[in-house]
């Protein structure tokens, strides 16, 4: 039916394709108004921003228009879980109903897939992490001829955080393309040859930020041209989009080049002998560096404060002095292999980047730093994308579609809108069809202390207590901070008859598992946990949010936008705070009801909803629930759910 005369809406309704192979499936009104809106979007090529509430089923009415047709499709979701939901379930269910024969492909970032050339590498290196990566390295070795992708993200033989995994995979800066011995067989290539060839492309946000941000001006190279582009989950876009046009510079990159430069030099007549010294040496001023900054600085903060603390801005310049020590004596190799060439040309790049930071910083632009672990990178980062992106878009002459179940603040789209420079665009306000009056309850307790008392996380746990006992557990607790997520852990352990589920205990596919089979479970999450992620029926029946989710008033991208927005008249609470912490609770909130039958409580335990004048924007753009100040109810509610009234 590819290509069908047939409109979307009619194949969404009763009588439709659909009621033979999606069990349960009826009609919804708003599902239909939106694939509407989006088929006709296709059409003209115009743009289209639509929020669809939870529940309208917003895959189907975009998978529709777009199968049921013939154009180029890119389709780009949140996260590589979704991404793959989307592809392996979704997209078969619906070329099945429509009978569409349009060619499909999926396609993630290289850093995904296995690479050939760099597994052979980590062999003969053998200088491995840890005892685990051997064992790691070898189920590799014999999982990778049996694998047709080579993704390693939905495999089983490498753990998420392993150390090996940079190892084993490539990114741009080391991948040596068609000059690679194993270019032939390599994954990477393989899966972009396929999206090339293929109708609809699924891609991630990632990806498809990274992509714009190389080429300046197409998608020739890694994503194939489209007429159609689909940004499902688009309240990440903005945060993604803003990355991908930044730029970095991190202590990783320096020594991942370290490491190659070694190794390839090793495959060299009297080349080892050449470079050691220095890259020993290199390798030494990272150390120095890394130390200066773990003991002078934040986890983040801005470049000036980076520069104000004089050991670490004499280290940055010591670091920056021995990176170019490496190019006269790596320069003679050139030639020598082809991975070799690869490492002076990154090396080029990195000097050029520290040239760049040289410079003034420029009014379009913020410099700020950041420290994980032991790493350290300096980011680069535009002031506003909105001109960049609209360009993008503009030059590319395709059919957008930018769907999510939040992108108003209270009901308009002026933030999301302005953030991508989408001014032009149509807009479309769906409401959720979840019977929210009748089937939540939303609890603000009003006599807790203000988030940021020292009291507040322990007074919380004392009100809710009770309400965790009522529910029998099946509950999320979500929190805008690790300390305080902690601080809620250590509380709660051994005080409470329910399992806790904590974020970090082990990886969060993992533990979003455990807490549904438990069926009584409490999970304690942060960011991660506030969208994105779905636990439908019993076995999720309370969530309770700590505090409003703002960003950091110290944040140094925050800050940079704030101080210009304000030269220009603006206001930055209400432009840029208040929007974005709405759209994260409208994330937070919409864990609580994620079918027709679900039923449950959200607690937010932040008293600035009432006592402080914005608090009507936060209620107004959450779901239609009753309000009550009053934990009887809370526990009522719970009680008529056991006994079935």
């Amino acid at each position: 039916m590819s290509g069908s005369t047939e409109t979307s809406a009619n194949l969404l309704n009763a009588g439709g394709p659909f009621e033979s192979v999606l069990p349960g499936f009826a009609p919804r009104q708003e599902q239909l108004q939106l694939a509407e809106a989006i088929e006709k979007t296709i059409t003209t090529g115009g743009t289209l921003v639509a929020e669809a509430g939870t529940g309208i089923g917003k895959t189907l009415s975009y998978l529709v228009p777009v199968l049921k047709g013939s154009e180029r499709t890119i389709i780009s979701t949140g996260t590589k879980t979704l991404q793959d939901q989307l592809y392996f379930r979704d997209l078969p269910m619906v070329k099945k109903a429509l009978g569409s024969t349009l060619k499909t492909s999926l396609l993630k970032g290289r850093a995904n897939y296995l690479c050939l050339y760099r597994m052979e590498q980590a062999r003969k290196d053998g200088r491995l992490p840890s005892r685990e990566s051997i064992s790691e390295l070898e189920a590799i070795r014999q999982w990778a001829p049996t694998s047709e992708d080579g993704d390693l993200s939905i495999s089983s033989v490498i753990a998420e955080d392993s150390e090996l995994w940079p190892m084993v995979t490539s990114t741009t800066e080391n991948c040596l393309g068609s000059d690679c011995p194993d270019f032939d067989a390599c994954f990477v290539a393989r899966a972009r040859r396929e999206a090339q060839e293929a109708d609809v492309v699924v891609v991630n946000h990632h990806l498809l930020f990274a992509d714009m941000a190389i080429k300046h001006g197409g998608f020739g190279e890694v994503l194939p041209g489209a007429s159609v582009f689909i940004v499902d989950e688009a309240h990440q876009a903005p945060e993604t989009a803003s990355q991908f046009f930044s730029s970095s510079l991190s202590t990783r990159q320096i020594s991942d080049l370290c490491r190659d430069l070694l190794a390839e030099a090793a495959e060299t007549s009297g080349g080892m002998a050449v470079v050691r010294d220095e890259v020993a040496h290199c390798r030494q001023v990272i150390k120095e560096f890394q130390l200066a900054c773990h003991d002078n600085l934040e986890d983040r903060g801005t470049w000036d404060e980076m520069l104000n603390r004089s050991e670490v801005r004499d280290a940055l310049q010591s670091l920056d002095t021995a990176v170019s020590g490496l190019k006269p004596v790596a320069e003679p190799l050139n030639g020598a292999s082809r991975g070799m060439d690869a490492c002076l040309q990154r090396l080029a790049e990195i000097h050029a980047h520290f040239d760049h930071l040289d410079k003034p910083v420029p009014e379009t632009e913020v410099r700020w730093f950041e420290r994980r672990g032991k790493g350290v990178s300096i980011h680069t980062t535009p002031l506003d994308i909105s001109n960049l992106f609209s360009g993008f878009c503009e030059q590319l002459d395709a059919a957008w579609v930018f769907t999510s179940a939040t992108l108003s603040v209270n009901g308009g789209f002026d933030h999301f809108i302005r953030q991508l420079g989408l001014q032009d665009a149509d807009t479309l306000n769906l409401d959720s069809p979840f019977d929210y009056e009748n089937h939540a309850l939303m609890w603000l307790p009003a006599d807790l202390p203000e988030p940021r008392e020292a009291s507040f996380v322990q007074e919380l746990l004392e009100q809710v207590r009770t309400v965790l006992k009522s529910s029998r557990g099946r509950a999320f607790m979500l929190f805008t901070s690790h300390r305080a997520l902690r601080q809620a852990a250590e509380l709660l352990a051994g005080t409470i008859d329910h399992p806790l589920f904590v974020q970090g205990e082990m990886p969060r596919s993992m533990l979003l598992e455990s807490f549904r089979e438990s069926g009584d479970g409490i999970l304690l999450g942060s960011a991660s946990f506030w969208g994105g992620v779905d636990v439908m029926g019993e076995a999720l029946s309370l969530v309770i949010i700590d505090k409003l989710p703002f960003a950091p008033p110290n944040d140094p991208v925050m800050v940079a936008r704030s101080n210009q927005l304000r030269q220009h008249g603006g206001n930055p609470f209400m432009e840029l705070f208040l929007p974005q912490a709405v759209i994260a609770l409208k994330q937070g909130a919409g864990r609580l009801i994620r079918d027709v039958n679900d039923r449950g409580v959200l607690v937010i335990c932040d008293r600035r909803l009432i006592s402080k004048g914005y608090g009507s924007v936060f209620l107004e753009s959450l779901p239609p629930m009753r309000q009550t100040p009053d934990r009887k109810q809370v526990v009522e509610f719970f009680e008529n759910e056991s006994t079935g009234h």
